[in-house]
């Protein structure tokens, strides 16, 4: 019980990016074409409109890999201390909004860039506790 108040802050971080790119994860595997279809369309007219497939899929490996990465984090500062795994998390939840937000600048879309940087203040906040 003691490890789980000496990592509160770091425990609900770790399960907000765990909602955040599990569900954005299973939502790309189960709805494939939708995101991809709504994807060609938002990219159109831009360099990167011929690679949105390849690109999903390392969206969707990143997000996942994030995803992951948090959850065992997680199991292991509440189990047995150790905050490594996490911090990998943490570190690959930045990787990922990093991709998302350079998507959104080429794409013009400054509002859902913005949108980013609002899940990237955890994410990189968490990063900075898990690495004091």
């Amino acid at each position: 019980m003691q490890g789980i108040l000496n990592y509160a802050t770091e425990i609900l971080l770790l399960l907000f990016l765990i909602i955040t790119f599990l569900q954005s994860g299973i939502d790309k595997v189960f709805d494939w074409k939708g995101n991809l279809t709504w994807l060609k369309e938002h990219f159109a007219g831009t360099p990167l409109q011929n690679l949105v497939p390849a690109l999903l899929g390392i969206v969707l490996l990143s997000e996942t890999t994030a995803g992951i990465l948090c959850a065992v984090g997680l199991y292991q500062i509440v189990i047995m201390g150790n905050d490594t795994i996490a911090l990998y998390g943490a570190m690959m939840s930045c990787i990922s909004l990093l991709m998302l937000l350079f998507g959104q600048r080429t794409a013009k879309d400054y509002e859902g860039a913005k949108t980013i940087a609002v899940y990237f203040i955890p994410a990189i906040f968490l990063v900075f506790l898990l690495q004091n």
